[in-house]
């Protein structure tokens, strides 16, 4: 059986690995020119405990169970995951009211360890909390992580199993002949299929129409975020705090970063449907302000003199603001759209289940895969190493001993690693060794990843692009050195 995936998001990368456990054909089609560049790329990177999520939705139902997989998930790809638990502050009596809803709710959800603290309690583990608070929920399952890196190595240890992957792919038609998937059209050429699964983020409402399948109508909510300096207030919050949630969603959180930062946001903002709006992760003033006003509330402490970056990213919203997944009226398509918030908490078990449609609406039990290896190594993180390690991997290749990126101690030894994975782009590298996201943003150590990557693609430098085909950075050359 032939299986594809449209979408190399978080949810597609890990439906592929799930299927790549049997013996199954299965492609993926990406748009973009990396995997995780859509709507994976840029959001909280909260693995959320599930408290939130109303029961009886569809986001109630795998929030739970695709928290719990992240453990084994993280130790079988090797990406990080801290589970440093989650608090959302209440200031008023009516948030206090909210609080208590949520843990009714979280209980309901079979959500694990929740509990009710006090001002003294919260002050006590979190010293830059606004003295005003009244109480928390605290939620131990909570967790960060970085969403691309979850999709990049599933996608990885995907193809070390058996799978296809076609980058800068886009689908232009689907053929449905007596009401049964065939085949797939794209700008790589024309593809048979028996099984399609629509995991295509801001788009999949678009891919459903092209087969005639059930859709909800999407539109963009954007969600700007600012980063902190990890040098001058890593450590400034331990865990994800949040406000009591409103009709817009979770609020503007303050929480670590994965690699030590600081992460303050988002926005709520809802944007047309157009597919102009579906691309626009531009960032305002007013998101600034909205974010600083509300980050403030929380943590009266924070500096926004430290913001090194601001960005924006978009999640797929629809009218019923739940999942949409599952078999359609289409035989062989699935959808796996509106994936908003906690998308990437519910991903792992969304994998699972839409697997275990598949064999069942197809009417066939797939055979597993013997020489399934469910592990993909990382690179290799070397100033990370005991010095005595790490000068041992130096006598081995002196690369591993030359910084590219000094705010966040990347080797070249690790940019050729990441080229060898995939990577043939600046955000390539960046999203697979963290260089750039450091303090200086790139701005000392572009110019040097730039020259690796035209030596090991062997083109010239003016050709490395930022991210795709349409991103160059350089125009030709001023003079010779």
């Amino acid at each position: 059986m032939r299986i594809g995936i449209v979408g190399a998001g978080v949810a597609g990368s890990l439906i592929a690995r799930e299927l790549c456990r049997y013996d199954v054909e299965v492609i993926i089609f990406e748009k973009a020119s990396d995997v995780g560049m859509g709507v994976t790329k840029a959001n909280s990177a909260i693995v959320h405990a599930g408290y939130d999520d109303e029961p009886g939705t569809v986001r109630s139902k795998f929030c739970v169970p695709g928290n719990a997989l992240y453990t084994e998930l993280s130790k079988e790809l090797q990406f990080d995951l801290k589970r440093i638990g989650s608090l959302v502050l209440a200031f008023k009596d009516e948030e206090l009211k909210t609080l208590e809803e949520l843990y009714k709710r979280g209980e309901q959800n079979k959500v694990p360890g929740l509990e009710i603290w006090d001002r003294d309690k919260i002050l006590a583990y979190e010293p830059n909390v606004n003295p005003e608070v009244i109480a928390a929920l605290w939620a131990p399952t909570a967790g960060i992580t970085e969403p691309w890196m979850v999709a990049m190595a599933a996608v990885e240890n995907a193809v070390q199993n058996g799978a296809k992957l076609y980058l800068n792919t886009e689908i232009s038609d689907i053929s449905v002949t007596n009401g049964r998937v065939k085949k797939v059209l794209t700008s790589n050429g024309e593809f048979e299929v028996d099984v399609l699964v629509n995991a295509a983020g801001m788009y999949a409402d678009e891919i459903a129409k092209k087969a005639g399948a059930e859709y909800v109508p999407l539109h963009p909510r954007k969600g700007e975020y600012i980063l902190l300096d990890k040098q001058e207030f890593g450590g400034f919050v331990k865990s994800v705090l949040f406000p009591t949630p409103s009709i817009l969603g979770k609020g503007t959180l303050v929480t670590p970063t994965v690699d030590g930062g600081i992460l303050v946001g988002p926005t709520a903002v809802d944007l047309p449907p157009e597919r102009e709006f579906r691309e626009d992760t531009s960032t305002t003033f007013e998101g600034f302000e909205a974010l600083m006003s509300k980050a403030l509330r929380m943590t009266p402490l924070i500096d926004f003199r430290a913001s090194i970056k601001t960005f924006a990213g978009l999640r797929p919203e629809s009218p019923q603001k739940d999942f949409f997944i599952g078999r359609t009226s289409v035989f062989g398509f699935f959808n796996v759209m509106a994936m908003r918030s906690p998308g990437l908490t519910a991903a792992p078990a969304i994998a699972k289940y839409i697997v275990e449609e598949i064999q069942e609406a197809m009417g066939e039990n797939f055979t597993p895969k013997k020489e399934f290896n469910p592990v993909r190594e990382k690179i290799k993180k070397y100033a990370e190493l005991p010095p005595a390690l790490w000068d041992e991997e130096i006598r081995k290749d002196p690369l591993a001993g030359r910084m590219i990126c000094f705010c966040n101690k990347v080797t070249e030894k690790e940019i050729l690693e990441a080229i060898k994975k995939g990577a043939k782009t600046i955000d390539g590298i960046k999203f697979r060794t963290r260089a750039m996201f450091g303090s200086c943003q790139g701005g000392f150590c572009m110019h040097r990843i730039m020259k690796i990557l035209a030596r090991e693609l062997n083109i010239d430098i003016s050709e490395v692009k930022l991210r795709s085909e349409k991103s160059q950075i350089l125009n030709g050359r001023v003079r010779e050195i």
